[in-house]
């Protein structure tokens, strides 16, 4: 149990005996609860900064991640991209006809002999979050920046960041089975005529440098969204940081009685 205030009898002996002797007499006990209630409310803003702070590291890695995916997948479309020229520079490359994909389904040839990928729409942003993503890719000021994202909710975030990563599943899920029968035809192909090999290898080759630039863009996409929830959880900690100080201020100024 916490300990009774007591004023000391000697104090009470000076305080006048009217409505202001004991006014004065419980202000004591009443700054001591102000500054006991403002140093629990400076804890907990203090709690939720640490926890926004840590909640951002958090989402700064799956961003360096997605980047990461991004730039890798970048790389090797243009390795597919250069070698495609290559080859195109040095060698006759007819187009490659269909027949020569025997028991392939629609999605496989589409890919191979049209260039045709399955459907892998980036994430569609709402004005306000347009704004946002411009400020930080033009790398704006912190002020600008925050002012723009302050006009964005978190569910403004979560929802987009959902619906990409559903859209790069799927997508991913689309291209297995077309990446599957590539692969076989390599194998069965390489072994006839030659002719006919090079043309696969050019539009294979082809196929491989689109997937990757559309997979590259979806990570963009995921990362761009985890690139604002990082910011926005930022901005909220340092929020909950200045409240705690003004709080803590306070606290002070109420024990100082």
């Amino acid at each position: 149990m916490a300990a009774e205030i007591q004023i000391p009898e000697n104090l009470k002996a000076d305080l006048p005996p009217n409505k202001w002797g004991k006014i004065l007499g419980v202000t004591p006990i009443v700054m001591t609860v102000i500054a006991t209630m403002l140093a629990g409310v400076a804890s907990s803003e203090m709690t939720k900064a640490q926890y926004d702070r840590s909640f951002a590291a958090q989402l700064q890695s799956k961003a360096g991640d997605q980047w990461g995916y991004y730039q890798a997948k970048k790389l090797r479309s243009a390795v597919a991209h250069n070698t495609l020229d290559l080859l195109a520079a040095t060698s006759d490359v007819q187009p490659l006809d269909a027949a020569a994909l025997p028991n392939a389904d629609t999605a496989t040839v589409a890919a191979l002999t049209k260039n045709q990928l399955p459907e892998a729409a980036p994430a569609q942003f709402d004005a306000s979050m347009e704004t946002a993503l411009e400020a930080v890719e033009n790398s704006k000021s912190e002020t600008e920046i925050a002012a723009a994202l302050a006009k964005v909710k978190t569910v403004q975030l979560m929802e987009p960041l959902m619906a990409a990563q559903a859209v790069a599943t799927a997508f991913d899920n689309a291209i297995q089975p077309i990446n599957k029968a590539s692969d076989k035809f390599d194998d069965t192909l390489m072994a006839g005529d030659q002719n006919i090999f090079r043309s696969f290898s050019a539009v294979r080759l082809r196929y491989t440098s689109a997937h990757y630039d559309a997979e590259a863009r979806l990570n963009q996409s995921i990362a761009s969204i985890y690139e604002l929830q990082v910011r926005q959880n930022n901005y909220s900690a340092e929020k909950h940081h200045r409240r705690s100080g003004k709080f803590f201020y306070g606290m002070l100024a109420a024990q100082m009685r």
